[in-house]
């Protein structure tokens, strides 16, 4: 047989799809953060919270700011409501999430467990625009920040003034070569960079606070100015409850504590189906990160809400997504402010390299899984160009400014944080734990709540997510459709009576017959080999096994198959199995055979009735319908040597 030489791949295209042919093999998916720490080799709690500290307490670069842009001088009652819907609400319900999921799969996955068929996949797919809306716009908004204290810093100002999109893209750029590189997180990095910040901000803190103490007037001042706003305190409580949605970006960074579960070490005697261990010391790391964020929350707001003038906050002025920048400067002097902006600057980065790795790790967690996504999408690299492309788009429309962003950020993360309350409710709900259930209710409610209204008062979440989700749901469908001929059974397993039956016709040719089973009575299997030997002339004296296949969800792409032998009626020799897609199991199954006898099978089938659009269409959406062409072709692309291929009959 003639043979045709191909090229060798490009070093470029090499490159860029380095470990894909690994991955495959494997079925798993690379990035950052793809293989977690080995068992018991993980690092202690407090280090690894540095890891989801960079995106969770880098908000402090921008929060006070948005914070006093959308509630004015109600800046801290607000932002107390904030902090108690962050210690009763997100916090038990992420502590619970920790539980329900300890390999770091996260909130997403426990609905996942919820819901079958494609109704699920599409919630899921759903899930996933908005948690790419999250981390995309993490990584803009963060770009954006920094290269604003960049701009802002009185050393610089004047000649980086009016370069703010280019020093943002530049970011942005910066953040994808990296990764092109190879990324290897740094727990250690990751870990002195928060230090540091925090560190700095406690210092700045103390500093406003004794200004605030010492000049006695300043809380006076602003609190004959609420009064006079606003009334009395109810009205100011009322006020502040309906402005708290639109500080929701104080909340991000629990799915990310979440997610890097694995790499939390745990005790000596976890197991993999109970790292008691593990799940302990993430709810610390996540108790701890709330309580750290909550207190950075309440007295930079107070700060600077008391200590700022309120035109400083708005387009254009010196505090404009860089309010405790503005105080550093001011109150410490130019080389304390200096050392706080570049500090400020590295963890608004390492902030985005944190996203970058999330919605690298997020992705190849489910759409491989689904035949969803193209194959080149296994490997980093492409990935990383198609997000940093995408994070330059985003920066383009928003024009690089943080409170235009802050919307679409916000939005990300309250869906997200609410399909984990609901999770969590459905969870305690069938554990029948009714108090759990009813407090998880009621702060699925609240965060339903904050939802709406900041969807309603800022739609650009919204349509950003619904951009991503419909994006991601048409390639993943475009996906699913060019691999529907894909053989994507990962391991073939038979039982004893099963591998009898194949053992026992392996001394002669091996034939089956593909047969939809229906009363499974004598008449049934005895008219079936009457019409298979009919319609293909085979003589009385050969023998069959029947192969029998059930659908279980055709919506699952990946599977293993188990393969069950039985005697029916005293004769008839049948092979049952369920999966997916019935072309599929076949395919698997005659590969197995004659890998494991050395004997080219034949199976034979009979016509489905019904046009061929309509057949495929079945297959495609129900694992079913022309089932003999589409088995002959997941067998000629998965063997491309004829003569090695299962033959194929149709009747």
């Amino acid at each position: 047989m003639a043979t045709t030489e191909h090229a060798p791949p490009s070093r470029l295209r090499t490159w860029m799809l380095e470990g894909l042919s690994d991955m495959g093999k494997h079925g798993g998916h690379t990035g950052p953060h793809a293989q977690p720490e080995p068992p018991h080799k993980g690092q202690r709690w407090y280090r690894v919270m540095c890891l989801t500290g960079v995106d969770y307490f880098s908000t402090l670069g921008y929060q006070p700011g948005i914070a006093a842009l959308a509630a004015g001088l109600l800046g801290p009652i607000a932002t107390i409501v904030l902090v108690i819907v962050t210690l009763a609400g997100a916090l038990p319900v992420y502590r619970r999430v920790a539980e329900e999921s300890p390999h770091g799969e996260g909130s997403i996955a426990m609905l996942e467990r919820l819901l079958s068929f494609w109704q699920g996949k599409l919630f899921v797919l759903t899930l996933l625009g908005f948690a790419a809306t999250d981390f995309l716009i993490t990584i803009t908004l963060s770009a954006a920040d920094a290269s604003t204290h960049l701009v802002e810093n009185p050393h610089l100002t004047s000649a980086l003034h009016g370069h703010q999109m280019i020093i943002t893209l530049f970011l942005v750029a910066l953040l994808g070569a990296v990764f092109l590189k190879g990324f290897l997180e740094a727990i250690g990095v990751a870990f002195a960079l928060v230090g540091v910040y925090l560190v700095l901000n406690l210092v700045l803190v103390v500093v406003g606070l004794w200004h605030i103490v010492t000049a006695g007037h300043v809380v006076t001042d602003w609190s004959s100015a609420l009064t006079a706003q606003h009334g009395n305190v109810f009205v100011m409580v009322g006020l502040a409850l309906v402005v708290f949605p639109k500080l929701a970006l104080g909340l991000s960074g629990f799915e990310t504590g979440v997610a890097v579960m694995p790499h939390v070490q745990g005790d000596a005697g976890d197991t993999e189906e109970r790292p008691t261990g593990r799940i302990r010391d993430t709810k610390k790391l996540l108790t701890t990160a709330a309580v750290i964020m909550s207190g950075f929350l309440i007295t930079t707001s107070f700060i600077t809400t008391l200590l700022i003038p309120e035109n400083e906050f708005k387009a254009g002025g010196q505090a404009n997504g860089r309010a405790l920048a503005y105080l550093a400067h001011e109150y410490l002097g130019g080389a304390f402010g200096t050392v706080y902006d570049v500090s400020t600057i590295a963890i608004l980065w390492f902030a985005g390299a944190s996203a970058m790795a999330g919605l690298l790790n997020l992705m190849p967690r489910y759409l491989p899984r689904y035949g969803m996504a193209p194959h080149w999408a296994r490997a980093v690299r492409p990935m990383v160009i198609v997000f940093t492309l995408i994070a330059f788009l985003v920066t383009w429309i928003f024009d690089a400014d943080v409170d235009a962003q802050g919307g679409a950020y916000a939005t990300g993360v309250l869906v997200l944080i609410t399909s984990a309350a609901i999770a969590v409710t459905i969870a305690a709900h069938k554990a029948n734990q009714q108090g759990w259930t009813i407090g998880f209710g009621v702060i699925a409610a609240v965060f339903v709540y904050t939802t709406v209204v900041n969807v309603i008062e800022r739609p650009d979440g919204v349509k950003i997510g619904a951009c991503f989700i419909a994006g991601i749901i048409l390639v993943s469908l475009l996906s699913r459709l060019a691999r529907a001929f894909e053989l994507r059974v990962t391991h073939v397993e038979l039982d004893d009576m099963a591998q009898r039956f194949v053992r026992d016709m392996s001394h002669r040719r091996i034939r089956f017959i593909a047969n939809k089973p229906g009363l499974r009575d004598k008449a049934e299997y005895r008219d079936k080999i009457e019409q298979i030997r009919n319609d293909n002339d085979i003589p009385t004296a050969e023998d069959f096994v029947f192969v029998e296949v059930t659908v279980t969800d055709p919506s699952e792409f990946e599977a293993r198959l188990t393969v069950r032998g039985d005697v029916l009626h005293d004769r008839y020799r049948v092979l049952t199995l369920e999966s997916a897609s019935i072309p599929n199991a076949l395919a698997a199954l005659l590969l197995h055979v004659r890998d494991t006898t050395g004997c080219t099978p034949h199976v034979y089938f009979e016509w489905t009735e019904g046009g061929p659009v309509a057949n495929f269409l079945r297959f495609f959406l129900f694992g079913q319908g022309e089932v003999a062409p589409v088995t002959r072709e997941v067998l000629r692309e998965a063997e491309p040597d004829r003569e090695r291929r299962p033959r194929v009959h149709t009747g």
